[in-house]
Protein backbone atom coordinates (compact mmCIF):
# COMPACT_ATOMS: atom_id res chain seq x y z
CA UNK A 1 0.00 0.00 0.00
CA UNK A 2 1.31 3.27 -1.04
CA UNK A 3 1.93 5.87 2.29
CA UNK A 4 1.17 9.87 1.50
CA UNK A 5 1.16 12.65 3.58
CA UNK A 6 -1.56 15.03 3.54
CA UNK A 7 -1.18 18.98 3.04
CA UNK A 8 -3.94 21.08 4.19
CA UNK A 9 -4.43 25.00 4.06
CA UNK A 10 -6.82 27.93 5.20
CA UNK A 11 -5.98 31.36 4.39
CA UNK A 12 -7.86 33.13 6.72
CA UNK A 13 -9.06 33.00 10.58
CA UNK A 14 -13.04 32.58 9.53
CA UNK A 15 -11.60 29.48 7.22
CA UNK A 16 -9.62 28.41 10.29
CA UNK A 17 -12.83 28.44 12.40
CA UNK A 18 -15.20 27.05 9.69
CA UNK A 19 -15.12 23.76 7.98
CA UNK A 20 -12.17 24.50 5.65
CA UNK A 21 -9.73 22.02 7.29
CA UNK A 22 -12.11 19.07 7.72
CA UNK A 23 -13.76 19.78 3.95
CA UNK A 24 -10.58 19.56 2.84
CA UNK A 25 -9.55 16.48 5.10
CA UNK A 26 -12.21 14.53 4.22
CA UNK A 27 -11.44 14.80 0.87
CA UNK A 28 -8.35 13.35 0.96
CA UNK A 29 -9.00 10.76 3.14
CA UNK A 30 -11.65 9.76 0.73
CA UNK A 31 -9.56 10.03 -1.74
CA UNK A 32 -6.73 7.93 -0.33
CA UNK A 33 -9.27 4.91 0.38
CA UNK A 34 -10.71 4.71 -2.86
CA UNK A 35 -6.84 4.30 -3.89
CA UNK A 36 -5.65 1.89 -1.46
CA UNK A 37 -3.59 5.01 -0.13
CA UNK A 38 -2.14 5.59 3.92
CA UNK A 39 -2.38 8.95 5.14
CA UNK A 40 0.65 8.71 7.29
CA UNK A 41 0.49 12.18 8.59
CA UNK A 42 -1.33 15.34 8.02
CA UNK A 43 0.45 19.10 7.95
CA UNK A 44 -2.46 22.03 8.88
CA UNK A 45 -0.93 25.64 7.65
CA UNK A 46 -3.11 27.75 9.40
CA UNK A 47 -3.93 31.27 8.26
CA UNK A 48 -1.27 31.49 5.83
CA UNK A 49 -2.68 33.52 3.25
CA UNK A 50 -2.04 32.74 -0.73
CA UNK A 51 -0.72 36.29 -1.60
CA UNK A 52 2.60 35.28 0.61
CA UNK A 53 2.62 31.54 -0.97
CA UNK A 54 6.31 30.53 0.18
CA UNK A 55 6.81 33.09 2.61
CA UNK A 56 6.18 32.16 6.10
CA UNK A 57 4.74 28.43 5.50
CA UNK A 58 6.40 26.66 8.01
CA UNK A 59 3.78 23.45 7.44
CA UNK A 60 5.22 23.29 3.82
CA UNK A 61 8.18 23.62 5.00
CA UNK A 62 8.02 20.71 7.40
CA UNK A 63 6.38 18.69 4.78
CA UNK A 64 8.95 18.89 1.98
CA UNK A 65 11.76 18.20 5.27
CA UNK A 66 9.91 14.96 6.30
CA UNK A 67 9.87 13.85 2.50
CA UNK A 68 13.35 14.07 2.55
CA UNK A 69 13.42 12.19 5.87
CA UNK A 70 11.13 9.49 5.84
CA UNK A 71 11.02 7.77 2.48
CA UNK A 72 7.86 9.11 1.78
CA UNK A 73 7.12 10.44 -1.92
CA UNK A 74 3.48 10.84 -2.38
CA UNK A 75 1.04 14.19 -0.75
CA UNK A 76 -2.61 14.68 -1.46
CA UNK A 77 -3.95 18.00 -1.70
CA UNK A 78 -7.73 18.54 -2.03
CA UNK A 79 -6.48 20.91 -5.04
CA UNK A 80 -3.42 22.48 -6.42
CA UNK A 81 -4.66 25.92 -5.06
CA UNK A 82 -3.76 24.72 -1.34
CA UNK A 83 -0.45 24.43 -2.66
CA UNK A 84 -0.15 27.80 -4.05
CA UNK A 85 -2.81 29.93 -5.86
CA UNK A 86 0.17 31.68 -8.06
CA UNK A 87 0.49 29.84 -11.29
CA UNK A 88 4.29 30.14 -11.53
CA UNK A 89 4.68 28.81 -7.96
CA UNK A 90 2.76 25.72 -9.09
CA UNK A 91 4.21 24.96 -11.44
CA UNK A 92 7.31 25.64 -9.81
CA UNK A 93 6.90 22.91 -6.89
CA UNK A 94 5.24 20.70 -9.52
CA UNK A 95 8.76 20.68 -11.35
CA UNK A 96 10.96 20.44 -8.04
CA UNK A 97 8.58 17.43 -7.03
CA UNK A 98 8.58 15.55 -9.40
CA UNK A 99 12.88 16.66 -9.76
CA UNK A 100 12.92 14.50 -6.63
CA UNK A 101 10.75 12.05 -7.45
CA UNK A 102 7.96 12.75 -5.35
CA UNK A 103 4.08 12.70 -6.32
CA UNK A 104 1.35 15.40 -5.84
CA UNK A 105 -1.90 13.79 -6.02
CA UNK A 106 -4.99 16.22 -6.23
CA UNK A 107 -8.43 15.04 -5.10
CA UNK A 108 -10.47 17.50 -7.80
CA UNK A 109 -7.70 17.19 -10.19
CA UNK A 110 -6.68 13.57 -11.80
CA UNK A 111 -3.54 13.10 -13.55
CA UNK A 112 -2.33 16.55 -12.18
CA UNK A 113 1.46 15.89 -12.93
CA UNK A 114 1.01 14.28 -15.83
CA UNK A 115 3.12 15.96 -18.88
CA UNK A 116 0.10 15.43 -21.57
CA UNK A 117 0.21 18.26 -23.36
CA UNK A 118 -3.72 18.93 -22.58
CA UNK A 119 -3.61 18.19 -18.58
CA UNK A 120 -0.67 20.99 -18.70
CA UNK A 121 -2.71 23.07 -20.09
CA UNK A 122 -5.58 22.21 -17.81
CA UNK A 123 -4.05 22.97 -14.92
CA UNK A 124 -2.43 26.28 -15.64
CA UNK A 125 -5.61 27.71 -17.12
CA UNK A 126 -6.91 26.42 -13.42
CA UNK A 127 -3.91 27.75 -11.99
CA UNK A 128 -4.65 31.19 -13.60
CA UNK A 129 -7.90 30.98 -12.27
CA UNK A 130 -6.87 30.97 -8.91
CA UNK A 131 -4.29 33.62 -9.72
CA UNK A 132 -6.78 35.57 -10.70
CA UNK A 133 -8.93 35.29 -7.73
CA UNK A 134 -6.86 35.72 -5.15
CA UNK A 135 -6.34 38.83 -6.82
CA UNK A 136 -9.48 39.59 -6.14
CA UNK A 137 -9.84 38.53 -2.52
CA UNK A 138 -6.26 40.89 -1.94
CA UNK A 139 -8.41 43.76 -3.35
CA UNK A 140 -11.14 43.16 -1.64
CA UNK A 141 -9.27 43.26 1.28
CA UNK A 142 -7.22 46.19 0.58
CA UNK A 143 -10.46 48.49 0.33
CA UNK A 144 -12.19 47.36 3.63
CA UNK A 145 -9.02 47.57 5.55
CA UNK A 146 -8.86 51.31 3.67
CA UNK A 147 -12.63 51.58 4.83
CA UNK A 148 -12.00 50.62 8.39
CA UNK A 149 -9.33 53.39 8.39
CA UNK A 150 -11.50 56.22 7.02
CA UNK A 151 -13.64 55.70 10.10
CA UNK A 152 -10.56 55.38 12.82
CA UNK A 153 -11.43 52.00 12.94
CA UNK A 154 -8.66 49.65 13.20
CA UNK A 155 -7.45 46.80 11.06
CA UNK A 156 -4.43 45.14 11.89
CA UNK A 157 -5.31 41.16 11.42
CA UNK A 158 -5.40 38.35 13.09
CA UNK A 159 -2.95 38.51 16.85
CA UNK A 160 -0.08 36.53 17.01
CA UNK A 161 -0.45 33.78 19.43
CA UNK A 162 0.44 35.06 22.71
CA UNK A 163 -0.98 38.35 22.76
CA UNK A 164 -4.46 37.35 23.82
CA UNK A 165 -5.30 36.49 27.27
CA UNK A 166 -4.78 33.25 28.69
CA UNK A 167 -2.15 32.22 26.15
CA UNK A 168 0.98 33.75 26.96
CA UNK A 169 1.99 31.05 29.70
CA UNK A 170 1.34 28.37 26.74
CA UNK A 171 4.00 30.37 25.03
CA UNK A 172 6.28 30.26 27.66
CA UNK A 173 5.68 26.83 27.60
CA UNK A 174 6.70 26.63 24.05
CA UNK A 175 9.71 28.51 23.64
CA UNK A 176 11.23 26.57 27.00
CA UNK A 177 10.34 22.94 24.96
CA UNK A 178 12.30 24.44 22.25
CA UNK A 179 15.27 25.84 24.25
CA UNK A 180 15.69 22.49 25.67
CA UNK A 181 15.81 21.08 22.30
CA UNK A 182 12.59 19.33 21.98
CA UNK A 183 11.50 18.98 18.66
CA UNK A 184 8.15 20.44 16.57
CA UNK A 185 6.79 17.15 16.70
CA UNK A 186 7.82 16.40 20.48
CA UNK A 187 6.17 19.96 21.46
CA UNK A 188 3.17 19.45 19.89
CA UNK A 189 2.62 15.66 21.26
CA UNK A 190 3.71 17.17 24.74
CA UNK A 191 0.96 20.16 24.78
CA UNK A 192 -1.29 17.59 23.53
CA UNK A 193 -0.81 14.72 26.29
CA UNK A 194 -0.97 17.95 28.48
CA UNK A 195 -4.56 18.97 27.70
CA UNK A 196 -3.75 21.88 26.36
CA UNK A 197 -5.20 23.42 23.19
CA UNK A 198 -4.93 25.66 20.37
CA UNK A 199 -6.58 29.26 20.24
CA UNK A 200 -9.31 27.14 17.98
CA UNK A 201 -9.98 24.06 20.42
CA UNK A 202 -7.41 21.84 18.62
CA UNK A 203 -4.89 19.69 18.86
CA UNK A 204 -1.73 21.16 17.86
CA UNK A 205 0.72 19.84 15.48
CA UNK A 206 4.28 20.31 14.39
CA UNK A 207 3.48 23.00 11.76
CA UNK A 208 2.01 25.48 14.19
CA UNK A 209 4.71 25.09 16.69
CA UNK A 210 7.08 25.95 13.70
CA UNK A 211 5.53 28.89 13.08
CA UNK A 212 5.42 30.19 16.66
CA UNK A 213 9.36 29.00 17.07
CA UNK A 214 9.83 31.38 14.08
CA UNK A 215 8.27 34.20 15.14
CA UNK A 216 10.42 33.97 18.31
CA UNK A 217 13.83 33.81 15.86
CA UNK A 218 12.45 36.56 14.36
CA UNK A 219 11.84 38.73 17.04
CA UNK A 220 15.22 37.87 18.61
Amino acid sequence: MIKAFVYLRVSGKGQIEGDGFDRQLLACEQYAASNEIEIVEVFREEGISGTKELDDRPALSELFAALEENGIKTVIVEKLDRVARDLMVQETILADMQKHGYTLLSTAEPDLCSQDPSRVLMRQIFGALAQWERAMIVMKLRGARQRKKARGERGDGRHAFGEKPGEEQILTRIHALGLQGESTQSIAQILNKEGIPTRMGRAWNRGTIAKILARKQKST
